[in-house]
């Protein structure tokens, strides 16, 4: 366990806030439980990193990976899609929708760089890195590689899915990589929390608090 406020952000490490979008949000269609709590730490954590990336689900109507594409399925019940079992989801995040907008009261305006995923119709995408076919790339890898970061830090929504995915890319990337537990929140379906916990602490990715940054 790091200790508490050792960490110091330096130009060798970034900030990948994901997916905090107003569909995730209290009233949004897929709202993460206690999902807002994540603002407040997001915007105080980004105030100590030079460098910050942002993801956002982007769907197209219709996506593979919606409820309402397959007739006698309800949100939340699993699928088999050609690449594997896939959740389905409610419509959420739909390409140019208010939902999927970034959550306004984000408070990061020098967030560098903004990676659109789920944008392919019939593929899901909860990492920022990988797609869920886990053959489509983001380009992420590559933009940070060539950029020298060495550390990443990964907070938002959801925990289980999107934030998880992301951290366990960015360490087979060859990333240190740092999910920030109290900048994040789950949905937990089907024993996804507990599977991402154990994924994460196989994978090597560091569970911290934000109060181990210093400056946060």
């Amino acid at each position: 366990m790091v200790e508490r406020a050792t960490i110091k952000p330096g130009e060798n490490d970034i900030l990948i806030v994901v997916d905090v979008q107003v569909d995730f949000l209290p009233g949004g269609a897929l709202a993460v439980p206690d999902g807002d709590a994540v603002i407040e730490p997001i915007n105080r954590l980004a105030k100590t990193f030079r460098h910050v990336v942002l993801t956002q689900d982007w769907h197209p109507v219709g996506h593979a990976s919606f409820a309402s594409s397959h007739p006698a399925k309800q949100p939340f019940e699993m699928t088999d899609l050609h690449y594997g079992p896939q959740v389905l989801w409610p419509d959420h995040c739909v390409q140019g929708t208010p939902g999927a907008e970034i959550a306004p009261e984000l408070d990061i305006p020098h967030a560098q760089l903004v990676i659109r995923k789920g944008y392919n119709a019939g593929i899901d995408s909860y990492s920022g890195f990988k797609e869920a076919d886990r053959q489509t790339s983001t380009g992420l890898a590559g933009y940070l590689k060539e950029r020298g970061f060495r550390r990443v830090f990964c907070a938002g929504l959801a925990l289980d899915f999107c934030v998880a995915w992301t951290a366990l890319d960015a360490a087979e990337a060859g990333f240190e990589t740092y999910l920030i537990e109290d900048a994040s929140r789950a949905i937990d379906t089907n024993g996804s929390l507990e599977k991402a916990r154990q994924d994460l602490k196989t994978a090597g990715v560091q569970t911290i608090k934000s109060d181990q940054i210093a400056g946060a």
